[in-house]
């Protein structure tokens, strides 16, 4: 695998957690507006960020492979808890 397939791998990897962060965060600015008028978009999608990225990499370490449907429900929560 060369360094191009490499970025590629990862950023696949990462990609279902910085889906969910865009959309929580999305969803929690419209939902709590006025107690989140403070905080930035791109703070909390941040944060949910790397939070589902540390579940993606705990998922791998617990399954030892990508893509278990568990791995996913921690994401989401990871996130929600993150935000």
């Amino acid at each position: 695998m060369g360094p191009l397939d490499a970025i590629w791998h990862a950023l696949n990897f990462f990609a279902p957690a910085l889906g969910v962060a865009v959309f929580a965060a999305s969803a929690a600015k419209l939902l709590w507006r006025h107690e989140l008028a403070t905080v930035r978009w791109h703070r909390l999608a941040l944060w949910g960020a790397l939070a589902g990225m540390a579940a993606l990499i705990g998922g791998l370490a617990v399954f030892g492979r990508d893509g278990k449907m568990a791995t996913y429900a921690a994401v989401v929560v990871a996130s929600a808890l993150a935000l």
